[in-house]
């Protein structure tokens, strides 16, 4: 479900960047991620104090959708509209039928979410350049990366100053900042954030052509820190999810089948429930490891 990304770049600008080059790279040592120093790379950039290069990769999001939807038929309805949800100690009933528990991943949109959260609509851009183009994200502070998707000549720019369109408290008021974003926003978005882009890479403007933006609503842990972490919760019979990187599905899978096998008290291994059992062969069908 993903590519490794040919050339992934982390840049040190010399004058925008809160940290230097060299605290940055016993920053990366500490945390043990493998990355080489370098001296140049495929892209011309200026104003930079120093560059690595590490491994990342792209995630195929298209074939993650085929195959998850090809592989869930049977028991995946895309589409439908939650009208109604009734719970008791024993089960929960959602939209008239009747479920033993039911697990909310729409981070705070439908259920409260058991930490203090805000809502940020965001505008990511979209651009259209020459394959092979490598991945460069400035760090550290309220700088910008420009990155690779599946398609192989589109790329992003994201900024951590100009990408959010506020802080919200309510989704509500989330969704109307994000469905209101009209041309003249965009536009202003767009102009800052390639005066931005064009302190470290000159050539931006005639290697990247604007195609367009996306629209969506982040929902972070209130903090000053950038928190992925992942959070699962419980009232009842009813979970909620809010996970920070895409892996933290197989920590939320073991937390969720925990808390379960709680609720039905010591169930053994060699004989467990049969909602313990269905969950499982669920899981190992589409290639997730379980206990």
């Amino acid at each position: 479900m993903s590519l490794p990304v040919g050339e992934n770049i982390y840049a040190v600008p010399r004058q925008t960047s809160l940290i230097d080059y060299d605290t940055y790279k016993l920053i990366m040592t500490a945390t043990g991620i493998p990355y080489k120093s370098i001296e140049t790379c495929s892209m011309d950039l200026r104003n930079i104090d120093g560059m690595m290069k590490a491994d990342e990769r792209v995630i195929l999001i298209e074939k993650a959708r085929h195959y998850f939807s090809t592989h869930l038929r049977q028991v995946l309805s895309l589409g439908v509209k939650i009208k109604s949800v009734d719970h008791t100690n024993h089960s929960v009933t959602v939209n008239g039928e009747k479920f033993d528990y039911m697990i909310d991943a729409t981070w705070g949109h439908f259920s409260p979410i058991q930490i203090e959260t805000f809502f940020e609509p965001t505008l990511l851009l979209y651009f259209e350049a020459e394959e092979g183009l490598p991945a460069v994200t400035f760090v550290d502070g309220p700088l910008y990366s420009i990155y690779p998707t599946e398609e192989k000549t589109i790329y992003t720019l994201s900024s951590v100053p100009h990408t959010p369109l506020g802080r919200y408290r309510s989704i509500d008021e989330a969704r109307s900042v994000r469905d209101n974003a009209d041309k003249s926003l965009i536009e202003m978005k767009l102009d800052l954030m390639t005066q931005q882009a064009l302190e470290n890479v000159p050539n931006f403007r005639d290697q990247y052509k604007f195609l367009g933006p996306q629209l969506s609503i982040k929902t972070k842990p209130v903090g000053n820190s950038d928190d992925r972490s992942c959070y699962v919760g419980k009232s009842g019979r009813i979970f909620t999810v809010m996970s920070g990187k895409i892996d933290t599905i197989f920590f939320a899978t073991e937390r969720i089948l925990s808390m379960i096998e709680a609720d039905h008290g010591d169930v053994p291994r060699d004989v467990p429930s049969s909602l313990l059992t269905t969950i499982r062969a669920k899981a190992t069908e589409i290639g997730i490891s379980v206990r």
